[in-house]
């Protein structure tokens, strides 16, 4: 996706959001970054943001996410943001609802494309395994729909 919706969907004369610029990072074993911040725009809801590809991919999760293993949550991919947005303070509450790292099981950007991304976060709150399923088919909504749910520990 990109930094190009994100950047036109923003007026940086009037916001300090940071514009932000592609960073390539190598794929390596060392974990990325995740964030969620708590938001409320129009309505309270939970951004998950998970570092890949020199951006951070996004998600508004509707609902608190929960570690509950029979819970699942609605998310609606949004755009990509930049990596200094895991940092942005203005709006979104100075200490984040969570953060940490990350790592995906296999390649990121192809479980993504095909709709099934299933990982290990290492935050405060969001800990072990989780993934994110989209649903029905993203080219014939309007809206990108997931849902982000919890996997049972082994």
């Amino acid at each position: 996706m990109g930094l190009q919706r994100y950047q036109a969907r923003r007026r940086f004369d009037r916001t300090p959001q940071p514009r932000g610029g592609y960073v390539a990072r190598a794929r390596s074993a060392t974990p990325m970054r995740f964030v969620v911040q708590k938001h409320a725009d129009s309505r309270l809801h939970y951004d998950f943001r998970l570092e890949m590809d020199g951006v951070l991919k996004s998600w508004a999760v509707t609902k608190e996410p929960s570690d509950d293993t029979a819970v699942k949550r609605l998310a609606v991919r949004t755009e990509d943001h930049p990596l200094e947005y895991a940092g942005f303070e203005r709006e979104i509450p100075e200490d984040p609802w969570d953060r940490g790292t990350w790592l995906p099981e296999g390649a990121p950007l192809t479980s993504l494309r095909r709709g099934k991304l299933t990982f290990e976060l290492r935050g405060r709150r969001m800990k072990g395994r989780w993934s994110l399923i989209r649903v029905g088919n993203a080219s014939t909504r309007k809206k990108d729909l997931w849902l982000l749910m919890k996997h049972a520990e082994p």
